[in-house]
């Protein structure tokens, strides 16, 4: 049996029993016939370890069986209408009792069957669903808890010191992912991998561009799933804007200063505190104008000269001022 911890497309069969057309027919808004859908089925996912050391406990496999009939299949986790492609009709785990998992466990997996409406539009996924161009899938799912294989810490509230694909006394370390609390969706995916609980499950082997992530952030209404690349990405994102906030911050200080200070110079009777309240409702740009122009007319009244300037180089220039430009 080959290796299906990463998911993918297992079969497909042209024309459903009636069994199989009855589950179908319940997410239909009209009766379908066997030869109006193409179905197919599915390993969504397992109890072996993946790529992150981590791996679904068998109860949680049992539980998503029973979250993801009527979740609908999208193309590389992008949750957008218009990537809706194939729906669940029904989900059941499966066991292997002649193969054992690194943990040493029966063998189980998640095998869902999916459907879709044979159309004109769909007949290229159906050509390369049929052909194996399209078969890796990954799910995106939430998790109540995630635990250390080895110690049974709570790995969502803090760490151990248990290293992930190390063993202790015989026992390989990885963190189990059980109590699944949502299933949100499954996709079609180029290179797969069970990643971390509550974030959409699929191998990326690079942070995507920010500006990318923002677009598609852009682009999205109410509730969102990141991956955990775009999920890092983003975090960057926020702490690069604030670092640039924390230096616009600082720049309004200083404007905002050297208004309370020209003001102090020629409007001694505002209070202090008025400015400052003042200051502090203008927006940047007003801030800037309105603080050049105070500072401006601080220097006429205290006009400001070289302190190593002489009385009469300064005499001098009082004289020639009329000819100066």
């Amino acid at each position: 049996m080959d290796d299906l911890k990463e998911g993918f497309v297992e079969k497909s069969a042209r024309l459903p029993g009636a069994e199989d057309m009855e589950q179908i027919n319940r997410y239909t808004r009209r009766e379908f016939t066997a030869d109006e859908v193409y179905t197919f089925s599915v390993v969504l996912c397992d109890n072996e370890i993946d790529r992150d050391g981590e791996r679904f406990t068998a109860d949680a496999l049992s539980r998503l069986a029973k979250l993801f009939p009527g979740k609908t299949g999208i193309f590389n986790h992008s949750m957008q209408a218009q990537n809706q492609t194939a729906r669940i009709y029904a989900c059941g785990v499966e066991e292997d009792r002649a193969r054992k998992t690194q943990c040493g466990d029966t063998y189980r997996r998640l095998v869902a069957k999916a459907y879709l409406p044979r159309s004109e539009k769909n007949g290229d996924l159906i050509l390369e669903l049929e052909s194996g161009i399209k078969k890796e899938v990954s799910v995106g799912c939430a998790v109540a808890k995630v635990t250390c294989s080895v110690c049974g810490a709570d790995l969502k509230k803090e760490g151990c010191a248990h290293v992930r694909g190390e063993r202790y006394g015989g026992k390989i370390c990885c963190a189990e992912l059980s109590e699944p609390t949502d299933a949100y969706e499954w996709s079609f995916v180029a290179v797969p991998a069970q990643r971390e609980a509550g974030v959409i499950k699929s191998y990326a082997p690079g942070l995507p561009d920010a500006a990318a992530v923002e677009k598609e952030l852009s682009r999205c209404e109410g509730e969102i799933t990141l991956t955990k690349a775009q999920a890092e990405t983003l975090s960057a994102l926020l702490k690069q804007r604030e670092r640039e906030a924390e230096c616009g911050r600082a720049y309004r200080a200083q404007l905002e200063a050297s208004l309370a200070r020209s003001s102090g110079i020629f409007q001694p009777d505002i209070p202090q505190e008025t400015v400052r309240r003042m200051a502090a409702s203008l927006s940047l740009a007003d801030l800037r104008c309105v603080e050049r122009s105070c500072r401006k007319k601080a220097e006429e009244v205290l006009p400001l000269h070289p302190q190593l300037a002489s009385e009469e180089s300064a005499a001098r220039r009082e004289s020639n001022a009329q000819f100066q430009i």
